[in-house]
Formats: structure tokens, C-alpha cells, sequence
């Protein structure tokens, strides 16, 4: 118990920024090397099979969005109630949280499996596959559907640990799960040649490996998760659901941005258009993966500051929170305008076409992440904070609405330049709502002076 109390009252006593600091770099490198295991993949297929097996898988990817969109809405829905729980020195009541997440975790991800396996081919036309992609389509998906659950249990479990105050150890699963990707991805595909199934076995088997990883924290004296008797909770259920939901629909809306981009590449430039956009995604994904991060930093210090009552610590971290998305989101433009046409040449050798595509399309597409850090921050304090409905709909503007939006319309006036900038657009106007509910917030409530 001495080293329990040790650890929260770091929470307390520490400086802000060196809490800040603690748990915002490895949950970054964390989910940078996770978002590896997606880039891994089609860099090996890309080089192994080519442009079309490459745009196959990418139409796929959809399927592990979703997976980790479950993974997401139960375990930071219960992530906040544990860490404000432990705020509020209710160890008992934390620990049956997590209990009841990794359980509702576990179901629901089979339930939802078994039932996308039976329509799996409508799914893959869903998506954007066509005749070509279809088959590289079916063995990727076909893998993901059946052991996917692995992966939303290691990043439920790895969100949890973060939460118990141990964020290099989920930092570290993920880093020996990229590594265990790139080596069984060299196995099954340069050595035994299993096709772009084996790409799929290599993500599930290096999750699988992480997770093993992760069960090291229960070793720790200082851990204060366990396993508790099972209770079913409606309540306990519907507080999880609410306030994971902007994280569900943030990770959802990467498979409506997926699906959305290769329905308008197809129609707009057909597969050449389809194999640009792929390599463009597999680095979006990188960076939407270090967002989330920087939010996953943050949400612990968020929940628990407010479970402890210690507004002035919450008020510090969101703003230096907003201040390094706004730093991160510069660097990495500028690293898209100067080195597009090297990011695409570390896909494989493509057409002049497909190449050309890809590097305009970076060029244009990274001015989205001048602003996108800033709403990932927002979405976390507002879903930290309980103010869901805002924090909804900053997911759901960001990669639904408004992006559907433009998709179907700016294309028509200047043709794919339209696509490429929808994501920016939306990112912009997003950002610009936010300001505006924040300062028509602080006029009436003192609480919101916290992120003015």
C-alpha cells in the first residue's frame, strides 16, 4: 500500500510539466510504433507483390480501424472512470472498472467479429475493393476477422496500464510488438511466401506477443490493477459507452476517411488514384496514431486531476497540451512539403503517375495536421471533462460530416486536388468551432478559463 500512495501522491507533488513530460513522450513513441505495425505492412507488401496487393490491403486496413475503434471506446470510457476513481482514492471501485472493461472488451469484439465474418465480401466491396484488389482484399480481411480480438485486448490492457501510472511499460509492449511485426512479416512473406494473408498473421501475432508483455505490470508491488469479482453493470456499462464514444467515433471516422478517399479516388482517378492514396494513408496513419497519443498522454492527468479536485493542475496540463500539438503539427507539415517524394519512395518503385499523385497529394494533405493536433487535445479534455456532446462532435465534423461533405462536391470544381484538401478543410472549420465554444463558454462559465 506504501507504494501505491507513493505513486499517486507523485501525481500531486510533481511539477505539471514533468507529469506532462512522464506520460506524453512514451505514450507518443507508444503509439507511433503502433501505428508502425499498419506501415510495416504495406511497405512489405508493397515491395513483395506490388502497387495492386498494396492498394488491397489498404482497403482492408478499415477492418483493424474498427477494431481499434472498440478497443478505444471501452477502454478510455474506462479509463477515465478508473483514473478519477484513483483521483478520488476509491481503489476498490477502480479496480472493478477495469475488470468490467477487459471483459465488455473480450465480448463484444467476438460478437462484432462473427458477425462481419458472415458478410465479409459485401464488406470488402463496402470498402472500395474492385476486381483487382478484391482477392488481396479477402486474404488480409479473412485473418482480421478471425483473431482481431487480440488486438483490441492488448490496447484496451496497454490504455489501462497507462492509467495505473506505468506508461513505459505500455510503451514498451508496443515497441516489442512493432519489432515482433517486422521480423514475422520478413518471415512470412519474403521466406515462406504466404501472400498478403501472412502480412495479417504477422499483426496478430506480434499483438499477441505485446500483450504477454503487458501482463509483466500485475508483477509490480505498486500495481494497483487487479482482477476483481465480475459484477454486470447497466450503469457501469452506459457510463463507459458515453464517455468513450468521441474516441469510438474519432477511430471510426478513420475508416469513413478510408473508405470515403478510395470511393472518390475510384471514381475521380481510378486505381492510380486508389495505389497514391494508399501510401498517403499509411502515413496518415502515423500521424493520426501520434495524436492519439498526445491525447492517451494526457487523459490520465486530465481524469485524474479532476477526480482529486485539482483544477489548477488540469488547467497547466491542457495548455501545454494545445501548445505542443500546435508545435508537432508544424514540424511534421514541413517535413511533408520538403520530403513528399521520399516518403513515397519508401513504398517500393511505382509508375511516374502513381508517384507524381502520391507526392502532390502529401504536399497538400499535411496542411490538415497545422490543425488536427489541436482538436485530438480538445476532443480529450472535453471527454476527460464529461462534456461529450462537444467532444462528439469534434469527432464526428473532423472525418464524417464535413469531410463527406467536401468529397462530394469540391472534386467537381478542381478536380482530385478537391479530395486531397477535404481532410484540411474539415480540420480548419473544426478548430474554428471549437474556439468559438470555448470563448462564448469562458463569458458564462469559470470552469472553461481552463483551456481559454
Amino acid at each position: 500500500m506504501l507504494a501505491e500512495n507513493k505513486k499517486l501522491s507523485a501525481m500531486e507533488s510533481d511539477s505539471v510539466g514533468k507529469v506532462f513530460v512522464r506520460y506524453l513522450i512514451p505514450s507518443l513513441i507508444g503509439m507511433f510504433m503502433m501505428s508502425i505495425n499498419v506501415v510495416v505492412d504495406g511497405i512489405f507488401v508493397g515491395h513483395r507483390y506490388g502497387e495492386v496487393a498494396l492498394a488491397g490491403v489498404n482497403v482492408a486496413v478499415p477492418v483493424f480501424s474498427i477494431y481499434f475503434a472498440v478497443s478505444l471506446w471501452i477502454g478510455m470510457g474506462g479509463a477515465v472512470l478508473y483514473s478519477r476513481h484513483l483521483g478520488a482514492k476509491q481503489v476498490k471501485e477502480a479496480r472493478s472498472v477495469f475488470t468490467h472493461s477487459l471483459a465488455l472488451i473480450f465480448g463484444l469484439t467476438l460478437l462484432l467479429a462473427g458477425t462481419a465474418y458472415m458478410f465479409r465480401e459485401q464488406l470488402a466491396l463496402f470498402l472500395g475493393a474492385n476486381d483487382e484488389t478484391m482477392p488481396y482484399v479477402m486474404e488480409f480481411m479473412t485473418v482480421l476477422l478471425g483473431f482481431g480480438f487480440i488486438v483490441t485486448v492488448q490496447n484496451t490492457f496497454s490504455i489501462f496500464v497507462r492509467n495505473d501510472g506505468n506508461p513505459n511499460l505500455a510503451m514498451i509492449s508496443l515497441l516489442v510488438t512493432a519489432a515482433c511485426n517486422i521480423v514475422i512479416n520478413y518471415v512470412l512473406l519474403f521466406v515462406l511466401d504466404f501472400g498478403v494473408s501472412g502480412s495479417a498473421w504477422a499483426l496478430i501475432g506480434a499483438a499477441a506477443i505485446g500483450t504477454c508483455v503487458l501482463l509483466t505490470h500485475f508483477l509490480r508491488k505498486d500495481s494497483m490493477l487487479r482482477f476483481v469479482k465480475f459484477r454486470f453493470s447497466w450503469e457501469l456499462i452506459r457510463n463507459t459507452f458515453t464517455i468513450g464514444l468521441p474516441s469510438f467515433v474519432a477511430e471510426l471516422g478513420i475508416s469513413v476517411f478510408t473508405a470515403g478517399y478510395n470511393m472518390a479516388m475510384v471514381r475521380w482517378a481510378g486505381t492510380v488514384g486508389v495505389s497514391a492514396f494508399s501510401m498517403l494513408n499509411y502515413v496518415h496513419s502515423v500521424m493520426l496514431m501520434l495524436f492519439i497519443g498526445m491525447g492517451a498522454g494526457i487523459q490520465p492527468l486530465l481524469s485524474y486531476y479532476r477526480g482529486a479536485k485539482l483544477r489548477s493542475r488540469e488547467r497547466e496540463t491542457i495548455r501545454l497540451a494545445v501548445k505542443t500539438a500546435i508545435g508537432i503539427g508544424l514540424g511534421v507539415y514541413l517535413v511533408g512539403l520538403l520530403a513528399a517524394d521520399g516518403i513515397v519512395s519508401m513504398f517500393g518503385s511505382f509508375s511516374a503517375e502513381v508517384r507524381q499523385m502520391a507526392a502532390t497529394g502529401i504536399r497538400l494533405f499535411f496542411l490538415a495536421y497545422l490543425f488536427m493536433g489541436v482538436n485530438f487535445v480538445m476532443m480529450t479534455y472535453f471527454q476527460s471533462t464529461e462534456q461529450v456532446k462537444m467532444a462528439t462532435w469534434i469527432t464526428v465534423a473532423r472525418e464524417m460530416l464535413l469531410m463527406v461533405a467536401i468529397l462530394l462536391t469540391l472534386p467537381h470544381l478542381i478536380g482530385t486536388t478537391g479530395i486531397w484538401l477535404a481532410i484540411p478543410i474539415s480540420e480548419l472549420v473544426v478548430v474554428v468551432t471549437v474556439y468559438a465554444y470555448i470563448r462564448r463558454r469562458t463569458r458564462s462559465v469559470p470552469e472553461a478559463r481552463a483551456v481559454s
